[in-house]
């Protein structure tokens, strides 16, 4: 028993001491699990498609996953590909920028759409996020037969909203 409380504690102070800041989690209706993260700015390759580190506030990132409650045969835990993520993010003084969020690598997160972003204000500025999710675009995607009777599409459409985030904790903490 003691052995187990060591391994909770230390499972809960590795959660806990995260430097990410996840602002959002969702379920779709076929079971595919969502994260929304801000995560410290992070040097990303090949250097010359992404922000350099040194200009990066924030490394933005959205996390989705089969479940347990997806379709048979969609391995739990497993990267949705080939989506087309878009950000756009505004702070409380109406400037905005749009993101387009890319498949990205890393040993934490393995598979994860994500880009290094500079704030549109401060980092005292409070921010509006809002993430559109597209399924991918006709012919990128080839959908047997089987998964087409039975369920018809792979993902609709989404668009999720999050008001008043603060990303000033994050956007002063480095990775490394």
């Amino acid at each position: 028993m003691k052995r187990l409380s060591i391994y909770i504690v230390i499972l809960l102070s590795f959660f806990c001491n995260s430097d990410e800041l996840v602002f959002g989690k969702e379920t779709l209706d076929n079971g595919i699990n969502i994260v929304f993260e801000a995560a410290p700015k992070d040097t990303i390759f090949p250097k010359k498609y992404f922000l350099d580190e040194n200009n990066t506030d924030i490394h933005i990132e959205m996390l989705i996953n089969w479940s347990d409650k997806s379709p048979p045969g969609s391995p739990n835990g497993g990267f949705i590909p080939y989506l087309d993520v878009l950000a756009t993010i505004q702070n409380n003084k109406g400037k905005v920028i749009n993101v387009k969020l890319i498949p990205h690598l890393n040993i934490s997160d393995n598979l994860h759409y994500a880009q290094n972003i500079q704030l549109p204000g401060s980092f005292d500025d409070l921010y509006d996020v809002t993430i559109y999710i597209n399924p991918p675009k006709e012919g990128e995607l080839g959908m047997h037969y089987d998964w087409k009777e039975k369920y018809g599409f792979f993902l609709k459409q989404n668009k999720f909203e999050y008001k008043s985030l603060s990303f000033k904790e994050v956007a002063l903490k480095s990775r490394r």
